[in-house]
């Protein structure tokens, strides 16, 4: 009955990835059908981490993390967990053969967000590797299926993507982060002083990012090209309404694309996709 076990595993991750976003799910959606346990996999690991410390509160977070770091090693070297989603994400990282540093890099940077309420370059640019970059890279050993050289290849247009996309978060949930969590992610800005000319410096960087990100989606795999490259739209999408937004919004709401704007673009990216125009 392990098949049993390993299917409910497998639904729990997509559950997961359903629950907590929609556009990744949407995104995942439109890869080549194979791709698609390993990448929940990975998203619901990812989130379920990240909902300890972003989350949890009145409970203690550092012990739970500590136990999820515990059992996620344990998964891997065991090849099962008890735990439906560490079950699921073991089987991703063994099958694909995920790096173990790039785990490690994250869940470090999980630990990070227990402790830090201010960052400085040093540690803004290493929080970002481990929240976002490897993420990429875990995603990427999926969608190479076992080429290393097609893996080193893309492996900085990954870590630039990834890096694009967590720096639009964190402009996006600026408010949120430093009034709901004391959170201020950039560096040397002062939160309570954020203007327009901040607010310009860090979308310069993100438009750096975007570019070298696009560069490594024209050259993944068939199969996936479409659905990174959907999840790049989308993200670019929300980079441009906050361009356009003054720096006092952002102190004060949340930026999104609605729903309906979400399925706007997924149309216009399978267009743009089947006609290589990317």
């Amino acid at each position: 009955m392990k098949d049993l076990f390993d299917m409910i595993s497998k639904k729990s991750s997509k559950l997961t990835t359903v629950t907590y976003s929609t556009s990744f799910s949407m995104g995942i959606r439109v890869f080549d059908r194979r791709f698609h346990d390993p990448i929940y996999a990975i998203y619901g690991f990812v989130r379920f981490a990240d909902e300890i410390v972003d989350s949890f509160h009145g409970f203690d977070k550092k012990k739970l993390l500590e136990n999820f770091k515990r059992d996620t090693y344990a998964a891997i070297e065991d090849e099962i967990s008890l735990n439906p989603i560490l079950n699921n994400f073991q089987w991703a990282v063994n099958t694909y053969k995920i790096d173990h540093d790039t785990i490690h890099t994250f869940l470090r940077s999980m630990e990070m967000d227990l402790y830090k309420e201010t960052y400085d370059r040093k540690a803004y640019e290493a929080y970002i590797l481990g929240s976002a970059e490897v993420v990429g890279l875990m995603c990427l050993r999926v969608f190479c299926e076992g080429d290393e050289q097609k893996y080193q290849e893309l492996k900085p247009s990954a870590m630039r993507l990834g890096a694009a996309f967590q720096k639009i978060n964190f402009l996006r949930d600026l408010q949120q982060d430093y009034q709901g969590l004391g959170r201020s992610y950039f560096p040397g800005i002062d939160i309570t002083a954020f203007d327009q000319e901040a607010k310009a410096k860090i979308e310069q960087e993100i438009e750096a990012d975007f570019m070298a990100g696009l560069e490594g989606i024209r050259k993944l795999p068939q199969g996936a090209r479409f659905g990174v490259y959907l999840a790049y739209i989308y993200f670019y999408s929300l980079f441009k309404k906050i361009k356009k937004s003054k720096a006092e919004r952002l102190l004060r709401e949340r930026v999104r694309v609605s729903d309906p704007e979400k399925y706007a673009l997924l149309f216009a990216s399978f267009f743009r996709t089947k006609l290589q125009m990317i």
